[in-house]
């Protein structure tokens, strides 16, 4: 037993090690976080510039949609190009949002050059995959829905 408890030890303190060598650093996870308050604030802001900066230019964000005459749900798919437009036109007149609008992100996981991330906004919640290419972190995924799933 005395013999086990050494090895055992040690090999959780390897491991621990391995662990922070491929942790990502303060920045990083400031970046990421900055990704995704791009994404929200581009639309409060009505700043499609600051969408292009944090937006891989093949980004897609998806949500479930339902088809009002038959009531099927579908899946809906918006592009980065659409987004872009979005960010122009949404909130133009100021009133799309409240004057201090929601914008929690909670970063679910970060792995290397990958992060999940999700977004709590005031109507909606954004689930959110960034990567780092070139050194830089990028939305390429955004799943989303509305809190009441009825307003699909």
């Amino acid at each position: 037993m005395k013999l086990v408890l050494p090895i055992w030890t040690s090999c959780i303190f390897s491991f621990l090690i391995s662990i922070s060598l491929q942790g990502q650093t303060q920045v990083d996870s400031l970046a990421i976080k900055q990704v995704a308050l791009d994404y929200i604030e581009s639309q409060h802001n009505v700043n499609p510039v600051q969408f292009e900066r944090a937006a891989h230019p093949r980004m897609v964000k998806r949500t479930f949609w339902t088809n009002k005459k038959s009531g099927k749900e579908y899946l809906r798919e918006t592009f980065t190009d659409a987004m872009i437009l979005l960010a122009e036109t949404y909130n133009v007149d100021g009133d799309a949002f409240p004057e201090n609008p929601k914008k929690e992100v909670i970063i679910l996981d970060i792995f290397d050059k990958t992060a999940s991330v999700k977004l709590i906004a005031d109507d909606w919640s954004d689930y959110m995959h960034i990567v780092k290419l070139n050194g830089k972190w990028l939305l390429v995924n955004v799943l989303w829905q509305f809190n009441d799933s009825n307003d699909h």
